[in-house]
């Protein structure tokens, strides 16, 4: 069963998009790598610094034109966003695009709203957005990316997290999104995770009516009653919590440590009892 579901974690990482149905759940998992040499880390530190600019650049665009479409701004600068980095792959500059536009949307929606303090966004933390032609899953072990020079076999680190997720039978989706460490040289994935669901519809319903002392509930229009008695164990312990500070109070003083070495005992015997 383990390996089959590595088998699907490949096969279904470039699945169509567009076929997601209407109860789709996403959910996303944080995925560190390995502590990487400084060589090969400085290659994701260029990459960064090229993908900030192009970032910085086409924000700045979109907000100064209005715009917040991610078609639109693609249509517009793309090409000149590309020929600023042609040693880098091409599709960055299309995340790129995706990146800046939701980012201009936020913004452009905040200065309607008359919340932006600023003329213009600042890009401050980055993380690149990746499709599936920047990078893919080598099994569970290791990431393969796609840099201006060339494509960097990144191992990580496993998580019970994406265990659970991928035994589960949940789909790695195409798009992910890499964070740098540089403290540590790591690199910090996002990886989302999709699943088709049922709605539960329920067929009918129960009442049910909590009180101090007794639960009703209401079933095909029987009333059933539980007494639980619960007000005089309260009740019960109240009292005898009481009597015990004043006694001790009086002995040792406020706060003492036989004081709080009974009523550690006290509270739980009350636990057992509610559960009783």
């Amino acid at each position: 069963m383990y390996r089959a579901n590595i088998a699907r974690l490949a096969v279904d990482e470039g699945a169509d998009e567009e076929q997601r149905g209407a109860n789709e759940v996403t959910r996303t998992v944080i995925v560190r790598s390995e502590r990487l040499p400084r060589r090969t880390f400085k290659v994701f530190v260029e990459l960064e610094g090229m993908y900030r600019n192009m970032v910085e650049q086409l924000v700045l665009y979109a907000v100064g034109n209005n715009i917040a479409k991610f078609t639109r701004l693609k249509a517009e600068r793309y090409r000149e966003v590309r020929s600023l980095y042609p040693q880098l792959p091409s599709h960055y500059a299309y995340t790129a695009c995706q990146d800046a536009a939701e980012r201009a949307h936020s913004f452009l929606k905040l200065r309607k709203m008359g919340k932006a303090r600023k003329p213009h966004p600042e890009v401050r933390g980055v993380s690149i957005w990746l499709d599936d032609h920047l990078w893919r899953a080598e099994g569970l072990t290791s990431v393969s990316l796609a840099t201006h020079r060339g494509r960097v076999r990144v191992p990580v680190e496993l998580n019970r997290h994406i265990l659970r997720y991928v035994n589960r039978g949940w789909r790695l989706s195409s798009e992910a999104k890499v964070k740098l460490d540089h403290r540590d040289r790591r690199l910090v994935f996002y990886l989302t995770f999709r699943k088709e669901v049922s709605v539960y519809r329920p067929k009918n319903y129960i009442a049910v009516d909590v009180n101090e002392n007794a639960e009703a509930a209401l079933i095909d229009g029987v009333v059933y009653l539980l007494e639980t008695g619960l007000s005089k164990i309260t009740l019960g312990y109240y009292y005898r919590r009481k009597s015990v500070q004043e006694k001790y109070d009086r002995a040792y003083g406020p706060g003492s440590r036989p004081e709080r070495k009974v009523f550690r005992r006290l509270g739980g015997n009350e636990g057992a009892s509610r559960g009783r």
